[in-house]
C-alpha cells in the first residue's frame, strides 16, 4: 500500500468567495456538501494550487481573488506529505506588479512551482472534464500532460520551452526570416524537446495501459483503450536520436509551408489522444453520455493507482459531484475503489445521504455562505 500523504489543515484567505476558512482534517477522506454555488468547487480548486500550474479552473488569478478583497489571495495547508510533515504556502500580492504566484515551503521561498511535486501529487476529475471525448483535442493533450506532469515534473518545463521555441519559429517565418543558421537552430531545440515530450507521453501511456489491462476485472467501470495519434505514428520504437532527426527535417521541408499557414503544423502540439472503451470496441466519443462518464472515472482512478504505484505515495484527488447519477451499488464500489487506493480523497455533491456508504472512512463539512461547518 502507498504511503498515504494527507492534509490535515487547510487556510484560505481571500480565495473565490471565502474571505477567511480554516479547515481541521485528519487522515480521512474529505466530504464536503451543500447548495450549488456555496463553494465546494472553490475549496478544492484551492487545494488544487498546491500543485504546478493554474489549478483545477485554470483561472486568471485576478479571478481568484476575492472580489472587493484589498489585497491578494492566499492558501495555507499543513500536510504529512512524500517527505515527512510540511507547511505549504502560496498566494498572489496584488500589490506585487508581477503577479506571478508566490510559493513558500516551511517559510522558505521555493524556487519553482514543481518543489510542489517533491511533497504530494494532487489528482482530479472534474464535471468540466465530462466532455474530454467529444471536444476538441487541445482538451485531451491538456489532460494526457496532467497525467504525465503527476509522474514526470519535468514535463511541463519541456513543454514550455517547446512552446516558446515554436512561437520564435513561427515569427521567423511570419516576418519572411528564412536564415537557414536561425531557423536550423531553433528547429534542433525543438526537436530535442518535442520528441522528448512525445517519448514521455508514450511512456506514461504504455505503463497505464498495462495497468487498466491488469485490473479489468477488479473494478465496475469500463476499461479504457488508450493510443496516441498525430505525430510520427508508429515510429516510437525507433532511437530517440532518430526520432530527432526525423522531426527536424520535417521542420525544415515545412517551412514554406507553415509560413503560409502562420503556424506550425507538425508536432507534439498536433497530438490527439485516443479512447477507446475495451469492452465494447467503441470509441469514447461515440459512447453514451454515461458510458463517458464512466470511462473517465475509471481512467483518473487508474492512473491515481499508477501513480501511488510508482512513486510509492499515494495522490491526493479531487473528487468534483462525483457521485452525481450513479446508482447506490455503483456508489458504493467506487467508494471502494477510491478507499483502496491508499490516499486522501476530498469529493463534493449536494447531498450527504450519496455519501452514505463511506461511512467512518470519511470525515463530513457543510459548506455555506463562504463558511465551513463539521456536519
Amino acid at each position: 500500500m502507498p504511503h498515504k500523504v494527507f492534509i490535515s489543515r487547510l487556510k484560505l484567505t481571500d480565495f473565490r468567495n471565502y474571505a477567511a476558512a480554516s479547515l481541521a482534517l485528519d487522515e480521512r477522506h474529505v466530504v464536503l456538501t451543500g447548495d450549488n454555488g456555496a463553494g465546494k468547487t472553490n475549496l478544492m480548486e484551492a487545494i488544487s494550487f498546491l500543485s504546478p500550474g493554474r489549478g483545477l479552473r485554470r483561472a486568471a488569478y485576478a479571478d481568484v481573488t476575492r472580489v472587493d478583497a484589498s489585497g491578494g489571495f492566499s492558501i495555507f495547508a499543513e500536510l504529512d506529505g512524500m517527505d515527512g510533515e510540511v507547511e505549504i504556502g502560496t498566494g498572489v500580492d496584488a500589490t506585487d506588479e508581477t503577479t506571478a504566484r508566490k510559493l513558500r515551503i516551511n517559510g522558505t521561498p521555493a524556487k519553482t512551482a514543481d518543489e510542489l511535486t517533491d511533497h504530494l501529487r494532487v489528482l482530479w476529475l472534474t464535471p468540466s472534464m465530462d466532455g474530454l471525448f467529444t471536444g476538441g483535442s487541445s482538451e485531451r493533450r491538456r489532460f494526457l500532460d496532467r497525467l504525465v506532469l503527476s509522474l514526470d515534473p519535468a514535463h511541463g518545463r519541456r513543454a514550455s520551452d517547446f512552446e516558446r521555441a515554436m512561437r520564435s519559429r513561427n515569427k521567423l517565418l511570419g516576418e519572411g526570416r528564412f536564415d537557414p543558421s536561425w531557423l536550423a537552430g531553433i528547429e534542433e531545440q525543438m526537436a530535442s524537446l518535442g520528441i522528448a515530450m512525445a517519448l514521455a507521453r508514450q511512456e506514461m501511456l504504455g505503463l497505464l495501459s498495462r495497468l487498466i489491462a491488469e485490473s479489468r476485472e477488479a473494478t465496475p467501470f469500463p476499461s479504457a483503450a488508450l493510443e496516441l495519434s498525430g505525430f510520427l505514428d508508429g515510429q516510437f520504437d525507433r532511437p530517440a536520436v532518430d526520432l530527432e532527426d526525423s522531426y527536424a527535417e520535417m521542420l525544415r521541408e515545412g517551412r514554406y509551408r507553415d509560413a503560409a499557414a502562420g503556424r506550425t503544423l507538425d508536432g507534439p502540439h498536433r497530438a490527439d489522444l485516443l479512447v477507446r472503451h475495451r469492452e465494447k470496441g467503441m470509441e469514447a466519443e461515440r459512447c453514451s453520455t454515461g458510458e463517458q462518464k464512466a470511462l473517465l472515472v475509471g481512467l483518473v482512478l487508474a492512473h491515481a493507482r499508477l501513480v501511488g504505484n510508482l512513486t510509492g505515495h499515494a495522490p491526493i484527488l479531487l473528487l468534483d459531484e462525483i457521485a452525481a447519477h450513479l446508482d447506490e451499488g455503483r456508489r458504493a464500489a467506487l467508494f471502494d475503489l477510491i478507499d483502496g487506493l491508499g490516499g486522501q480523497a476530498f469529493m463534493t455533491g449536494t447531498d450527504k445521504a450519496m455519501f452514505s456508504a463511506l461511512g467512518e472512512r470519511a470525515q463530513f463539512f457543510t459548506v455555506a455562505h463562504g463558511g465551513i461547518t463539521k456536519s
